[in-house]
């Protein structure tokens, strides 16, 4: 999978929000992690960090888990930190990557000083806890998980292993 064009297709309610390529970078059985630019067009400001063109994202998806979790890099290679989406587990289909959105995230600063629970309004609004409350449970269970590792000593690179924590893409 190392330098293998790859394409992430990001769904949420059945309908793709998203898809971009990514470059494979590693591919463990479980856990597939790709190396993307910043896909949209122009800057997003969150209040709390700005996606702009020229960053890099190395993205980490897993097929047992019910996150993601994206370390966002500027284009000089300094870590701005990582934003964490709540998912179902990735699917692998050829060449793609295919995970569905399931409301809930998490950012966490470079310096691990700020962790962000966000959207938790959407989650609630999306009729998840009804529709699919087995999900709706294992997606809570992901944030909390998420946010536990996020706020120990060890903080996120740990949860990606030593070549995550070791510097720029």
């Amino acid at each position: 999978m190392n330098g293998q064009q790859l394409t992430v297709v990001l769904t949420k309610a059945g309908r793709t929000k998203i898809r971009y390529p990514a470059v494979g970078v590693a591919d463990d059985g479980d856990r597939i992690s790709v190396r993307a630019p910043w896909a949209a067009d122009g800057v997003r400001d969150f209040g709390f960090v700005r996606f702009e063109p020229g960053d890099v994202f190395v993205e980490h998806f897993w097929r047992t888990r019910w996150y993601a979790v994206k370390e966002v890099w500027t284009g000089a290679g300094v870590l701005k930190g990582w934003y964490c989406d709540v998912t179902r587990p990735a699917l692998v289909r050829g060449t793609e990557i295919v995970v569905d959105d399931l409301d809930l995230d998490l950012w966490v600063s470079a310096d691990g000083s700020r962790v962000l629970r966000l959207d938790e309004d959407e989650f609630a609004a999306s009729g998840l806890r009804t529709s699919d409350p087995e999900a709706a449970a294992q997606a809570v269970r992901a944030l909390d998980a998420l946010d536990d590792q996020a706020r120990s000593a060890a903080g996120l690179a740990a949860l990606l292993g030593r070549a995550a924590a070791g510097g720029a893409p």
